[in-house]
């Protein structure tokens, strides 16, 4: 459920904060006075595509808040896989900054990529307007629809029928690949053969090239070590005028006067300390000094044995483990060729095996498919007649076959639908006007009502190229959707306003030479107020008033039924 609204510098909009209700919140104002605004704000606070033009002139940034409460363990687990704290009491802050050349987005007050906010998004709030109502047109929309309504059973077998054909097409592809006459055969085989043997006689070891560079590097750097280490041993014990020599003076001369000052004997101590280190490092000098040495034949052999290693690395790969796994993928293809024909038996018989358990599956999700775009067909006709589609007909067509082959199954899907006595049925995207779209839309959302684990909607020109008693209908089932859902509707209609749980104007006035448009949540009073201009009245009257609560009376007096 969308809690509130928060807009800063956005076009018209210099700050506004609205909170919205349960039900139907109805959003309505005068032709231009940013209703397109307030839900374009939503759209972008959830990902959609921003341009700096939007940022309030004079402004440096816009900013769009928006606050939901979580209507289902789904969204809180999308959540905890985004690694995004979820909140104890269920409420989400979804924040998108918006900066010239870039955006910021957060969500519980934690940095998210776009995607990751748009990801978020479709588990939360569904908007529609002309543009959803257009993908409606679109044949693969409409085969998604019915995968939607028929749930977890499809999803699950979706998920097999593209692993299947994933796996055969790869099979296929190899299949391809290794289709080679004898000539390019030998000649792939005799390169594989001497690569294996060029590896194998290497000999290598697993952590060899990083034991060689070090040994490599003290002999390398020898008289540099072997001079600097000798001058160390010499300064600090290999002459009268050395370290050692000079502590164990000084050791002598402290010594002479000990017992007489306890502070005094402390720092002989810890010069007797500094005695006895001094002294072990020494015989580890001396040690050391006496084992390091160079020996120019195994110097060499190290160079050619790194430059041997260095030289595999270049052509298998950049570790001596990368190197043993290109020597065994060399192998494995060298088996295959040199055993050509079984080995394209055993591959042809994989493709034919995989094959019928892809079309198997394809039949099983076709099958799920056709029963569920009956169920689906049946209760959209059964919802459009309650828009005011009396004589309405509708059907989905379904042709299945290995020529639609493809990683979704091997299904075609066309919505037909007949609005007119004597009309023969015909694809939905051939004959549907805009306001019939809309009407389609609502229809469609109300069948997927009991289905949808999304809570709120937002219905942008819904009322698109209606009046009358259709407007009547379409308040209706906007009410009836609206008992069990959170719906945001903007609309021009007095019947649909009529519908309303919380009503919401939409106004712009100039100060100062700047144009602004505010929200406002209206009381009754000015909620009927509002109703009345709907309805067209150039002067708000007492008897337009009166029409105005008859209508308000009228529309919930058929929600109180329902």
């Amino acid at each position: 459920m969308l809690l509130s609204l928060h807009v800063k510098n956005l076009a018209l909009i210099e700050e506004e904060e609205v909170t919205f209700t349960d039900g139907l919140n109805i959003l309505t104002g005068e032709t231009g006075a940013g209703k397109s605004i307030i839900i374009g704000s939503i759209n972008l606070a959830l990902g959609g595509k921003a341009d700096k033009a939007i940022i309030r002139t004079g402004a440096e940034y816009a900013l769009i808040e928006l606050v939901f409460t979580a209507d289902n363990e789904k969204q809180l687990k999308k959540l905890e896989e985004l690694d995004l704290p979820a909140p104890e009491d269920g409420t989400i802050l979804v924040k998108r900054k918006i900066l010239p050349g870039r955006s910021v987005c957060s969500v519980c007050g934690e940095s998210v990529t776009l995607r990751q906010l748009r990801e978020i998004a479709e588990l939360m709030i569904d908007v529609y307007g002309q543009r959803e109502n257009q993908k409606l047109l679109r044949r693969e929309a409409q085969l998604q629809t019915v995968d939607d309504y028929a749930g977890e059973e499809a999803s699950a077998l979706k998920e097999k029928v593209a692993e299947s054909y994933k796996k055969w097409r790869a099979l296929k592809e190899e299949w391809d690949k290794d289709d080679l006459d004898e000539t390019a055969r030998k000649r792939e085989a005799d390169l594989l053969a001497y690569e294996c043997r060029e590896i194998e006689e290497a000999g290598l070891r697993e952590g060899e090239d990083e034991e060689l560079e070090g040994r490599y590097r003290l002999m390398e750097n020898f008289r540099k070590i072997s001079e600097a280490a000798g001058q160390a041993g010499m300064w600090t014990g290999g002459s009268e005028q050395s370290a050692e020599e000079a502590v164990d003076r000084a050791s002598r001369e402290l010594s002479a006067v000990s017992g007489i000052d306890p502070e005094l004997d402390k720092l002989a101590d810890e010069l007797a300390e500094v005695e006895s280190l001094l002294a072990d490092f020494n015989r580890s000098m001396s040690d050391y000094l006496r084992n390091l040495t160079f020996d120019p034949s195994e110097f060499q052999e190290i160079q050619e044995r790194l430059n041997l290693i260095n030289h595999l690395k270049d052509k298998y790969g950049r570790s001596i483990a990368q190197i043993e796994k290109a020597l065994e993928e060399r192998a494995q293809r060298l088996e295959f060729l040199e055993d050509y024909e079984n080995s394209r038996k055993s591959l042809e018989r994989e493709i034919g095996e995989e094959y019928g358990r892809l079309l198997k599956l394809c039949g099983e999700l076709s099958a799920v498919r056709r029963a569920a775009a009956d169920r689906f067909g049946a209760k959209l006709k059964e919802a459009l007649m309650d828009l005011n589609f009396p004589q309405v007909e509708f059907e989905s067509r379904m042709s299945s076959g290995e020529e639609n082959l493809s990683s979704g199954g091997y299904d075609k899907l066309v919505f037909y639908i007949s609005m007119n006595p004597g009309e023969s049925l015909r694809p939905l995207d051939q004959i549907a006007s805009g306001g019939e779209l809309s009407r389609i839309m609502l229809g469609l959302k109300t069948v997927f009502a009991g289905k949808d684990e999304i809570y709120a909607f937002v219905f942008d020109e819904i009322d698109t190229g209606i009046s009358g008693k259709t407007a009547w209908k379409v308040a209706e089932k906007m009410g009836k959707l609206a008992a069990d859902h959170q719906i945001l509707c903007i609309t021009h209609l007095p019947q649909i306003a009529s519908m309303q749980d919380s009503h919401y104007c939409i106004v712009k006035e100039s100060t100062d030479g700047r144009t602004m448009t505010h929200i406002t949540r209206l009381t009754e009073e000015e909620s009927d107020r509002e109703v009345a201009r709907l309805l067209g009245a150039d002067r708000i009257t007492e008897a337009a008033l009166e029409n105005a609560r008859e209508m308000k009376k009228m529309a919930h007096s058929g929600k109180d039924k329902k």
